[in-house]
């Protein structure tokens, strides 16, 4: 397992997805980021990946609900 290091900024950056799009993944139970103490959002290199596939499933005609059955996004 990596490291839960990068702020949702970063993971902004990476991605090119917007706060709203990366957290919507989360709320769809399809990404699980660590928290900090006080709340913050932290994520690993494995979570950009699994960013990345999850917005070109969807580009594609996915659905979350598809996306969940397909491969199982578990917390780590």
């Amino acid at each position: 397992m990596e490291e839960k290091v990068m702020n949702i900024g970063i993971v902004k950056e990476l991605t090119g997805l917007s706060e709203r799009q990366i957290r919507y993944y989360e709320e769809r139970k399809l990404i699980f980021p660590a928290r900090t103490r006080g709340g913050a959002r932290r994520y690993s290199f494995d979570d950009v990946k699994r960013l990345r596939e999850i917005h070109e499933k969807l580009k594609d005609g996915f659905h979350t609900f598809e996306l969940k059955t397909m491969r199982p996004f578990k917390s780590v």
